[in-house]
Order: C-alpha cells, then structure tokens, then sequence
C-alpha cells in the first residue's frame, strides 16, 4: 500500500544560507514584518510570525560575504497570508520601499507575487483564493495555470479598508 502523508501536513520552516545576516534581517524583519525570535551570536538569527520558534533560520555559517546563489538548489520561500488583504498591504508596503518585484501571479487558486531577498533567495507572497473558487478540468482535477495578476485590483483592497 502506498503511504501518503496526513493532510494536515505542512512545511514547518526553511534555512536559508546568507551573506550577510543584517542585511537579511532588514529585508525579512524590517520591510516583510517577521518577528526576531532569536540569535546564535553573530552568526544566525531565527524568526517567524507570530511567536512560533521559527519559520525562517537565516546563517552565515557557510556562505559569509558569500556573492549570490545562481545554481541549482531553492527555487524561492513561499510565505503564505491569511486573507487577500493581508497580500495586497505587503505588496503596499514593498512598493512604498521601492523594492523591485520579479512577477506576480494568478495562478487560478492563488494570487502570488515574487521577489528576491538580498541574496537572490526567490520568494513568493501569497494567498489562496477559497477552495470552491478553484478552476477544475473537465475530469475534475485541478486546472492551475499563470495569468498576469492585476495588482491594480490588489492593491484597490488597501486603499478600500483606510
């Protein structure tokens, strides 16, 4: 019989190698909003949302000073919000920091937006769309797909709930 993971299931945390562990405090803490948690000295720094242990370990251990990955390994850190608002004022908030975006998506079940952090880690911000909105195929299987979002109407959410 095949083992197949509980539903409830989910990713716990990542670790991510950086250059520099200031500079990826800033990006995480300072512009996305994640909370220190923790240090090891100078060298590694564990932070999250909303007081869980850690949902991002950031280290220098192996990569100090170390110039940006561009081989195979992380594709990108998905950070999923609660609601579409959420998305939409972190969206807000990097655009008013002129932080540069890589794409934004919609990808029929979700609305993603994707960037870089200061090592060239990909990240991706996100929300799910509710289950019954997902498009599903003739067979019933999920019909996922990349469409361009319109950040227009994201970002008409913030301005909607001032």
């Amino acid at each position: 019989m095949k083992y197949t993971l509980p539903a409830q299931t989910r990713i716990g945390h990542v670790h991510l190698k950086v250059a520099s562990l200031e500079g990826s405090l800033d990006f995480y803490c300072g512009l996305l909003g994640f909370e220190l948690i923790t240090t090891y000295g100078d060298q590694a720094a564990f932070i999250s949302a909303g007081g869980y242990h850690h949902h991002i370990g950031l280290n220098t251990w192996y990569s100090k000073d170390a110039p940006p990955a561009h081989y195979p390994g992380l594709f990108h850190t998905a950070i999923l919000y609660p609601t579409r608002h959420d998305l939409a004022v972190a969206v807000q908030r990097l655009m008013d920091h002129d932080y540069p975006l890589t794409g934004a998506s919609d990808h029929g079940v979700s609305e993603a937006i994707y960037l870089n952090d200061p090592d060239e880690n990909g990240v991706e911000l996100y929300w799910d769309k509710p289950r019954e909105l997902w498009p599903q195929k003739p067979d019933g299987s999920l019909d996922m797909y990349t469409r361009r979002l319109n950040l227009e109407n994201l970002l008409a959410t913030v301005a909607s709930k001032k």
